[in-house]
């Protein structure tokens, strides 16, 4: 269940503005269209029929936050028990939507291990 009234501090924005840290909660002018709820109201102005109705909007239509976290780290691990190509590519911890390697993909691979450093 996730909470439609962000407690971020950002009260005095635009419901839908203040909403886009939530995890993929992405177009929130719908939720506002479906709950039947101005979509210039914000946040501080929202009362509890309208929260209810945005929450329920929610719950109903869309997967967010620990519930849809679990659900692509259960689905990465199904790959990697699989042991497929995408599978393979999450356990090295390289890009695996075939991005290039060679030169690039240094935010999976880490920073580079350059020549030791010897020691004088």
């Amino acid at each position: 269940m996730t909470t439609p009234v962000t407690s971020n501090g950002k009260d005095n924005s635009e419901w839908h503005v203040s909403q886009a840290s939530t995890f993929q909660v992405g177009n929130t002018r719908h939720i506002c269209e479906s709950a039947g709820i101005a979509q210039g109201k914000r946040a501080e102005d929202l009362d509890e029929t309208d929260v209810k109705r945005i929450r329920e909007c929610i719950d109903q239509n869309f997967k967010v936050e620990g519930d849809l976290r679990r659900e692509v780290n259960m689905h990465i691990k199904r790959l990697m028990d699989l042991g497929c190509y995408r599978g393979l590519r999450h356990r090295r911890g390289l890009p695996v939507r075939g991005q290039r390697t060679h030169t690039n993909a240094r935010t999976r691979k880490g920073p580079k291990r350059g020549p030791m450093s010897r020691k004088r």
